[in-house]
């Protein structure tokens, strides 16, 4: 598995960054499992269509997000059982009003706007690269029933919302929709900007560049949220620069024609997913869910599965220094050309705890895990995953290290060898059956290459 090494340089507004080259992604049926193009086809007919009249009105791309939206609610009720939320002052249905009401705010150190439900605030004019005044102040905007904002397909390209150094902006209950940028499509965060997305949809933005939904220089948190159908070069859903949160979130059906269909994540900054779906993303070439580079990623009690990539990762990407850690998470039904599931490259270290990998196909190398990294995985399965080339279950290749703690790698395929576990010359495979790791069950056998104490 040696591969070219690719940076992924984060572009900042006004660099001139070209468009990436839009390519279709398919993948054939192997062994009995079809595996298609069916992903990309959908997800990019639906971003690239012009949104509809019920998307305006904010009743469509509504159900994905519902369950979370309601699961979440308990973290913001007050005593009496109802959601507590700031109250502020009201803002008519009218986009001229709202511009006015956040100028007036930001120059008054910030506001909690109220906005009207079953309204939307339809943006006509460009205002520096954007629908609505930079925020520049802590401001609060409140929706509620079937409240969005939206950019006019007739008016000039410009995203929704930019937060720049000293703004802190919280949206409540809002769909943001239709923007279209370098970066940022939806919302662009700048470093010492901070945004919370709470309770709301994120959907049908574009991006040239970086971050379809949100490009994430500064601190990004989203809460109880949908971010989907979002479409850029890196990140389709969200590129993040900085320091970025997702709690019970979906991330879905977004699509990168570069890397990071569901989220990219680079810099050195820190990604940290909890009791979230990232699911039905798209990457082009890599990190069909997530790719991460030179950064941190903490994944817990979160599913990442139905994610697909031409290239390297369908579900997980770690690249280049990249530390990540998966706790009580699924990887389920990713495809990629290798590393289906995860795919860890030469620097980056993984560990995976209670982590259930499961029915991931690629038509090369590793369908459930490819590493060249350093990984240590404990009390978790490794089962069902299909490779057409080796390494069904577990492809390790020089310098890479895998050592397995009451660990089951079960049920795994590969069409020539390494049905379990493939171990290039020059990787190191632990086992340590004195805890309980046992693999079996593999077709055509459960290992192949130096794997000390693994039978068949």
């Amino acid at each position: 598995m040696n591969h070219p090494h690719q940076d992924h340089e984060p572009h900042r507004p006004g660099g001139g960054r070209t468009r990436g080259r839009w390519w279709t992604l398919g993948l054939a049926g192997v062994a009995g499992l079809a595996l298609t193009a069916a992903a990309a086809t959908p997800a990019a007919a639906a971003i690239g269509r012009a949104p509809t009249a019920d998307d305006r009105a904010g009743k469509s791309d509504r159900s994905a997000a519902d369950s979370h939206r309601d699961a979440g609610k308990g973290d913001d009720k007050d005593k009496g059982g109802k959601e507590s939320k700031p109250k502020g002052t009201p803002v008519p249905c009218s986009a001229d009003q709202l511009i006015a009401a956040i100028t007036l705010a930001n120059a008054s150190d910030g506001a909690v706007l109220d906005l009207a439900e079953d309204c939307t605030y339809l943006l006509t004019a460009d205002i520096d690269d954007a629908g609505l005044p930079a925020i520049t102040a802590p401001i609060t905007l409140n929706g509620s029933k079937s409240t969005t904002i939206e950019r006019s397909a007739t008016a000039d390209e410009f995203r929704i919302l930019t937060v720049n150094t000293g703004g802190n902006l919280t949206l409540n209950k809002l769909k943001i929709t239709g923007g279209v940028a370098e970066d940022g499509g939806g919302i662009l965060v700048n470093e010492g900007g901070e945004l919370t997305v709470r309770h709301s949809t994120i959907t049908r933005n574009v991006a040239d560049s970086d971050g379809g939904g949100i490009a994430n220089n500064g601190t990004t948190r989203v809460k109880s949220s949908t971010i989907t159908l979002n479409r850029a070069e890196v990140g389709g859903g969200i590129q993040s620069n900085g320091n970025l949160t997702a709690t019970e979130a979906e991330i879905t059906v977004n699509v990168a024609s570069d890397n990071g269909g569901g989220i990219d994540a680079n810099e050195g900054g820190t990604t940290l997913i909890h009791k979230s779906v990232v699911s039905d993303n798209v990457a082009e070439s890599e990190g069909g869910g997530i790719n991460v580079v030179a950064s941190i990623l903490q994944l817990t009690k979160s599913e990442i599965k139905g994610n697909s990539g031409p290239e390297e990762g369908g579900g997980i990407r770690l690249d280049e220094s990249t530390q990540a850690t998966l706790q009580h998470v699924k990887v389920l039904k990713n495809s990629a050309l290798e590393g289906a599931g995860i795919i860890s490259l030469s620097g980056s270290t993984l560990v995976a705890d209670k982590t259930l990998i499961k029915k991931n196909i690629t038509l090369a190398d590793g369908g459930g895990i490819s590493t060249e990294g350093d990984t240590v995985i404990r009390n978790s399965e490794i089962a069902s995953n299909l490779a057409e080339d080796i390494g069904g279950g577990i492809y390790n290749d020089d310098p890479g290290t895998v050592s397995l703690f009451n660990t089951k790698v079960i049920k795994n395929l590969a069409v020539l060898e390494g049905g379990g576990i493939f171990n290039e010359g020059g990787g190191t495979v632990n086992l340590n059956t004195a805890t309980g790791t046992v693999v079996i069950k593999n077709r055509p056998d459960n290992c192949s290459g130096d794997v000390p104490d693994c039978v068949g």
